[in-house]
C-alpha cells in the first residue's frame, strides 16, 4: 500500500470519527450482506466482454438477474444464495448467543432442503444436504453432528462467518470454533485455514487495527502454523505486493473463479486498493466477474469492520430485502457479544 493511500485512509478514518467496537461489529454484518446483495446480478459472469455488453457503463449494484443467470427468479436487493446462508447463520447465533454447529446445520437443512427454496445450490450445499441425508437414512433417531460437509474449498463459509466471529471474538477457542462452524458445510482442511485467517482479521479489526497492519498480522500468524497456513499468509503477501494493479487485472491474475486460492487474494487486493471507499471496492470487484458475490462478501465485512457502520451507505442498506430481519437478529447478537 502506498504511503498517500495509507494517509489518506488515516484522514478519512478521523474525520469520520473512531468507530466503537459494537459499531466495527454492525458494519462487518452489514457489509457481508450489503456485498453479496450489490453482486446478485452480475455474480458468476467470467467474461468481461459479456459484462459490459448486459451493463452498459458497468455493474452498478443490485441489478436484477436476467433470464438464465444463475439467480434468475431473484429481485434486486435480495441475497445470493451465499447470502441466504449467511442469514440463517445470523439467526443461529444471534438467538442462541453462540455458534451451535447442530442448531445452524438444522437451519441450514431446513432452508435449502425446502421445495419452496428458490435460490441456487452450489457445491457445498449439496453435498452436505447428501452427507445429512445419508446419515439419517442409516442412522435412523441418532444425533447428527454436522460436521460431514463436502469437501469443497470455496467461500461458502467465508460468506457468513462474521457473526460466529463475532459472538467469540475474545474467546481463547475462537480458531477452533471457526473450524466447528466451516466443517459443517466445507469438510476440507484448506477451507479451514482460510477461514481461520479471516477470523484473525476480522479480530484484528474489531479491536481497532489498521486495515494492512491487520492482513499483515493475520499472515503472520498463519506462517507459523503447519498444513495450508503457509499458504493463506503467502496468499496475502503477494495481494499486498500487487497493489500497483488494478483491481480487475489483480483479479485477472488471481483468478475469478470461487477457489479461495484465487478469491481470497482477490479480496485482500480490492479491500486495500479501495481501504478508504466501501462502494467503490464492491463495484470494482462486481465489474471484474467470476464469483464476485463471494469476494464482495468478504471485502464487505473487512471494510465494515475496518470503518463501522459510518462507512456503509444507509442508502445501500436500505436496498437490502431483508434489512429489517438483519438489523433485528444484528442488534440482539450485538447486545449479546459486549
Amino acid at each position: 500500500m502506498e504511503k498517500r493511500d495509507i494517509e489518506g485512509a488515516a484522514k478519512h478514518r478521523e474525520a469520520k470519527g473512531v468507530p466503537t467496537v459494537a459499531d466495527r461489529f454492525r458494519g462487518a454484518v452489514w457489509g457481508q450482506f450489503v456485498g453479496d446483495a450489490a453482486c446478485l446480478g452480475s455474480h458468476w459472469i467470467y467474461e468481461l466482454e459479456e459484462l459490459q455488453r448486459r451493463f452498459q457503463g458497468g455493474v452498478v449494484g443490485f441489478e436484477t438477474p436476467a433470464d438464465g443467470h444463475y439467480h434468475t427468479g431473484k429481485r434486486s436487493g435480495e441475497l445470493t444464495h451465499y447470502g441466504d446462508g449467511a442469514l440463517v447463520m445470523l439467526r443461529s447465533v444471534a438467538e442462541r448467543g453462540h455458534f451451535d454447529p447442530q442448531d445452524f446445520g438444522r437451519r441450514f437443512v431446513e432452508l435449502f432442503s425446502s421445495d419452496s427454496y428458490r435460490g441456487y445450490l452450489d457445491h457445498a450445499t449439496r453435498d452436505t444436504l447428501a452427507h445429512w441425508q445419508a446419515f439419517t437414512e442409516t442412522h435412523p433417531g441418532e444425533p447428527y453432528d454436522f460436521q460431514d460437509g463436502a469437501d469443497d474449498d470455496q467461500p461458502a463459509t467465508a460468506t457468513r462467518l462474521v457473526p460466529v466471529v463475532i459472538a467469540h471474538w475474545r474467546d481463547a477457542s475462537l480458531l477452533r470454533v471457526v473450524e466447528t462452524a466451516t466443517r459443517v458445510c466445507q469438510n476440507n482442511d484448506r477451507a479451514v485455514a482460510y477461514m481461520r485467517c479471516h477470523a484473525l482479521i476480522l479480530r484484528e479489526l474489531f479491536n481497532g487495527t489498521d486495515l494492512h497492519e491487520a492482513f499483515h498480522r493475520a499472515a503472520t500468524e498463519m506462517e507459523r502454523g503447519s498444513g495450508f497456513g503457509p499458504e493463506v499468509a503467502n496468499s496475502i503477501r503477494k495481494a499486498c505486493a500487487s497493489l500497483t494493479l488494478s483491481v480487475r487485472d489483480a483479479t485477472l491474475a488471481f483468478g475469478q473463479s470461487c477457489p479461495l486460492a484465487s478469491s481470497f487474494p482477490a479480496a485482500v487486493h480490492c479491500a486495500l486498493r479501495h481501504s478508504v471507499d466501501f462502494a467503490a471496492a464492491v463495484l470494482d470487484t462486481a465489474n471484474a466477474g467470476g464469483d464476485s458475490a463471494g469476494r464482495a462478501a468478504l471485502i464487505g465485512s473487512w471494510l465494515g469492520a475496518f470503518h463501522g457502520i459510518a462507512g456503509i451507505s444507509e442508502a445501500w442498506r436500505h436496498r437490502l430485502a431483508a434489512r429489517y430481519e438483519i438489523e433485528r437478529h444484528l442488534e440482539e447478537l450485538v447486545q449479546k457479544a459486549q
